[in-house]
């Protein structure tokens, strides 16, 4: 997207990727998939979270195994119903993707860890009210959490050296949605799992409300052709996301990856039927280093030559 940029010379140095090799033959499978592959993903999340509740999973396994098998299943749909085939990693990129895709895990690990030595278990096991009050409740403290803690990535100079990072590759798709500074999902999630922990909701419902986010945080990154109608209104998808990552800072907003009333409610809402962007990335593609130089992307926060500015308001 959107980069927080300026170009140095005040100039608007977009870079146009080319993408004109959308979408796949029109057939009835792939009008099929189009339709149901949003609401299988929707019924996985509940399943999962109900067996996991009633069973009383571990966390600690099943988070880990349902993103697996999400990512699995994205990556596949991103073949039978690519949005755009030029879109799809070269196997250079799998290799920078999957050290990213490493760090964005231990990272997330991290943030947990941090949160749970700085306040506790204190998380209650069971639920203090009925979990379909808990479930919601959560969800939507957590979603504005990481709302604000996005926006604020892309509007605050020192945080844009960390978040601008992922806005580097020039596609999106399901494999580079773990292109982060691993200090920026460190701070990202942390926060969302502080906001989370101190107002106390449960662990079956945060168990929940994590399955939930991390089906919705790849399927919006994915590289396929599914558009979800009004209910972009309501919830986050690719049609949004593909916007936030646009050069053209005037549709670059949607900072919620789960649910989109965010958006709406703070005036970041740029959707609508068949608005697409003509290219994703960054403006000035030489503020960052490239995702194939991982060490210098780690360094970049520290180097002396500040990243452009955060876009205006």
């Amino acid at each position: 997207m959107d980069e927080c940029e300026h170009a140095t010379d005040g100039k608007d140095i977009s870079v146009r990727y080319s993408v004109s090799s959308k979408g796949v033959a029109d057939n009835s499978v792939a009008r099929i998939l189009r339709v149901a592959v949003y609401p299988a993903l929707l019924l996985s999340v509940v399943l999962v979270g109900v067996f996991a509740v009633r069973h009383q999973w571990d966390p600690a396994r099943v988070s880990p195994l349902f993103l697996l098998g999400v990512i699995g299943y994205l990556v596949l749909l991103e073949r039978l119903i690519p949005y755009d085939r030029n879109w799809h990693p070269e196997k250079k990129e799998w290799r920078h993707y999957g050290i990213y895709f490493l760090l964005t895990m231990a990272g997330s690990g991290l943030a947990q860890w941090l949160v749970a030595l700085a306040v506790g278990l204190i998380s209650p096991a069971d639920p203090i009210c009925h979990l379909g009050i808990e479930i919601p409740g959560a969800l939507l403290t957590g979603s504005l959490a990481s709302y604000l803690v996005h926006r604020l990535g892309h509007r605050n100079p020192l945080l844009w050296r960390l978040h601008g990072i992922h806005h580097v590759p020039e596609k999106v798709n399901v494999a580079n949605n773990g292109v982060n500074h691993v200090l920026d999902i460190v701070l990202a999630q942390g926060l969302v799992q502080l906001a989370l922990a101190i107002v106390g909701f449960s662990r079956p419902a945060v168990l929940v409300v994590g399955l939930f986010v991390a089906a919705q945080g790849y399927f919006v990154h994915a590289n396929i052709d599914v558009r979800i109608g009004p209910l972009n209104h309501v919830l986050a998808s690719p049609e949004q996301h593909r916007l936030h990552h646009s050069t053209d800072l005037a549709e670059a907003g949607h900072y919620g990856s789960d649910l989109s009333c965010w958006d709406h409610l703070l005036g970041t809402f740029t959707w609508r039927p068949g608005r697409e962007p003509a290219a994703v990335g960054l403006r000035d593609p030489a503020a960052f280093p490239g995702t194939g130089e991982i060490l210098a992307a780690l360094l970049h926060p520290w180097r002396r030559r500040p990243a452009p500015g955060p876009r205006p308001e």
